[in-house]
């Protein structure tokens, strides 16, 4: 059984610590006086407050001041330029790592494509990423906050293991503290679509927003679920995998061990073994070795009949899908991400079509303002958090 939470000492100067640096974050240049006007206290607690967040560098001074009646203040500005972190996607069949401020501009990145690797290998290819960028001449005179991975499948996050990655071969997978045996700083490690929705949420699509989705399309299918500005979990720290959606009763009582009903009949993987089996069925001129989805797309556009039907198929599982989350958990936007993605066009103005009409309300459907930058960007969300003591509070209506 659980108990409701009473709030020490401690944890107040924590909220309340967390609440001016969110006012500095997003409202810089902004003053002392007016941090008191918007949280309400006072302003002796909020100048204790930035003289702490000043000495340990997450905010500076500006070169502006206001000036209240006696001497005059600097006004104060998040420190975006100064303290970085190292981010890194872990897709199924790509690797992706980058430097970022924490206003999110990248400063250097680095990639591995088509990898295939094991369980080991795949390790050893992370390890290689995260050196090449630790040596970086972007890092000189710079802070590094801290390391975050997204991996693909369940991860408990606060253990930092990967409980199942099926495109890395990993299953319980200790990558947390495999990673803090090799680099002296903090590590997070979390699923990769959850933090893509924290940072669609901070710097892409859902900035203002605090209940959204993220649905990333690509090697599998996941989604990212934040209410109330915080990440939904769930109960095993599988909340979003939506990858194993049943779309229908006549899936029931099958076996699944790998990828979901979903991920077979809609993500960028099934578009591929669909198209292969409908080209060499028609005997069409297309090569198949080396098939993407976006190639997939391009022939719809040409009007090439298999892979028409093939779109029409996977735009009526995504549509489910949409509708599913649209009434399930009434966000302000569901986000498309992931890089089938790229090709959105053909994808939203039908899945909206299919699903008119059928449910109450049809979400506000956008892409992905971020692409596969947006795990990155969700490891600065996470960062600061993990390394500022940071809370949300919601006052329950």
């Amino acid at each position: 059984m659980t108990y409701p939470l009473t709030i020490t000492a401690s944890a107040m100067r924590d909220i309340n610590r967390s609440a001016v640096l969110e006012i500095i974050r997003r409202e810089n240049p902004v003053s002392r006086t007016a941090i008191a006007e918007r949280l309400g206290v006072s302003l002796p607690t909020v100048m204790r407050i930035v003289d702490e967040l000043v000495d340990e560098g997450f905010v500076r001074l500006h070169g502006s001041t206001e000036f209240t009646g006696g001497r005059r203040r600097p006004l104060l500005e998040f420190d975006t330029e100064n303290n970085l972190i190292l981010g890194f996607d872990l897709g199924g069949a790509k690797m992706y790592g980058a430097i970022s401020n924490f206003g999110g501009k990248i400063l250097d990145q680095a990639n591995i494509n088509q990898h295939g690797t094991n369980s080991e290998e795949s390790f050893s290819l992370l390890i290689g990423l995260i050196q090449k960028l630790l040596a970086s001449p972007y890092l000189d005179g710079r802070r590094v906050r801290g390391i975050g991975v997204g991996a693909p499948g369940v991860t408990l996050h606060r253990e930092g293991i990967v409980k199942w990655a099926y495109t890395l071969h990993w299953k319980d997978f200790p990558l947390k503290a495999r990673l803090s045996e090799k680099f002296d700083l903090p590590i997070i490690v979390d699923n990769d679509v959850n933090l893509a929705a924290l940072g669609e949420l901070w710097f892409g699509a859902g900035q203002g927003a605090q209940n959204m989705v993220l649905i990333a399309i690509g090697t599998g299918i996941g989604s990212g679920i934040i209410i109330d500005g915080v990440l939904y979990r769930g109960a095993h720290e599988s909340s979003g995998e939506i990858g194993h959606m049943i779309a229908g009763r006549e899936y029931l009582g099958n076996r699944y061990a790998d990828f979901g009903v979903l991920e077979t009949m809609a993500s960028g993987t099934a578009m591929v073994e669909f198209a292969r089996s409908a080209v060499a069925s028609e005997k069409a001129a297309f090569a198949t070795s080396n098939l993407l989805p976006e190639d997939v797309f391009e022939a719809a556009r040409n009007q090439e009949a298999w892979a028409l039907e093939i779109i029409e198929n996977i735009t009526d599982y995504l549509a489910i899908a949409v509708a599913n989350m649209a009434v399930s958990f009434d966000p302000e936007l569901i986000v498309l991400g992931g890089g089938v993605t790229k090709s959105a066009d053909q994808l939203v103005p039908p899945i909206l079509k299919k699903i008119n009409s059928t449910i109450p309300a049809l979400p506000n459907l956008v892409v992905s303002q971020l692409g596969l930058q947006a795990t990155v960007m969700g490891v600065i969300t996470n960062v600061l958090h993990n390394t500022s003591n940071c809370y949300i509070v919601r006052k329950l209506s």
